[in-house]
C-alpha cells in the first residue's frame, strides 16, 4: 500500500507544478491557494503516509525533532509568513521567490504530517505507549493548523478589501472576488484535509487491539 500512497503524491505534486497552476498563480490569487492546498493538504499527507513505517521514517530516531504540535507551530509561521502582502508579492514576481514559497509549504506539510503520522511500523515491546502519545500530540498539531488555516481562509475571504495590491483579478473576476474565491479554497480544503487528519489518528488510538496492547505494555 505504501508504494500506493508514494505514487498519488508524486501525480498531485506534477500536478501542482508542472501543469498549468504555477503560470496561473502567478496571474489569479485562487490559482496560488489551489497549488498551496495541493502541496500541503494532498501531496504532503500522502507523502507522509508513504514514508510512515518504512526505512525512511525518521520519527523513532530523532523523535524531538518530529514533535507534531512544534512542527504545527512552524507550519503556522512559515503559511502566515507567506500570506504577508510583501512576502506573497515576492513569490508571485520572482522565480526564487516562487520556489522557496511552494517549497516551503510543501516541506513544513511533510514535516507535520509525518511528525502526526511517523512510527506506525514498530512493533517492539513497550513502544505502544509512545506511539499513542505521538498520535495524540498529532491529533493536536492537525487540529491546531485546521483552525489557523479556517482563521486565514476566513479573513482572506471575508475581507472587505484586496489585501494585495499587486492581484488585480483574474478574467471575470475582480481583485477582491479572487482574493475571496482563494480565501474560500483554503478554507474549506485546508480544514477538511487536517480535520480528517486528526480524525484518522482518533480512530486509530480508540482501537481495542491496540489499547489492549497499551496495557500489556504497561
Amino acid at each position: 500500500m505504501r508504494w500506493v500512497w508514494f505514487f498519488l503524491s508524486i501525480v498531485t505534486l506534477l500536478i501542482a507544478w508542472t501543469g498549468p497552476l504555477p503560470e496561473l498563480s502567478e496571474k489569479a490569487f485562487f490559482g496560488h491557494m489551489i497549488m498551496h492546498m495541493l502541496n500541503v493538504a494532498i501531496a504532503a499527507p500522502l507523502f507522509s503516509l508513504a514514508l510512515a513505517g518504512g526505512k525512511f521514517d525518521l520519527t523513532a530516531k530523532y523523535p524531538l525533532l518530529f514533535a507534531p504540535i512544534p512542527a504545527a507551530v512552524v507550519e503556522l509561521i512559515v503559511v502566515w509568513g507567506w500570506h504577508a502582502p510583501l512576502p506573497h508579492h515576492f513569490a508571485r514576481e520572482q522565480t526564487i521567490g516562487f520556489i522557496a514559497e511552494q517549497g516551503s509549504f510543501f516541506i513544513c506539510g511533510v514535516w507535520l504530517w509525518l511528525s502526526a503520522f511517523g512510527g506506525e511500523g514498530s512493533e517492539k515491546p513497550g513502544v505502544h505507549l509512545r506511539k499513542q502519545r505521538r498520535q495524540g500530540a498529532g491529533i493536536i498539531g492537525l487540529l491546531l493548523t485546521a483552525m489557523h488555516m479556517t482563521f486565514l481562509g476566513a479573513l482572506l475571504g471575508l475581507a472587505p478589501r484586496p489585501l494585495y495590491p499587486h492581484h488585480s483579478g483574474y478574467a471575470s473576476l475582480g481583485p477582491l472576488e479572487d482574493q475571496h474565491l482563494g480565501g474560500a479554497i483554503m478554507l474549506i480544503v485546508g480544514a477538511i484535509a487536517y480535520l480528517a487528519g486528526g480524525l484518522y489518528l482518533a480512530r486509530k488510538m480508540m482501537k481495542p487491539k491496540k489499547t489492549a496492547k497499551l496495557l500489556e505494555a504497561t
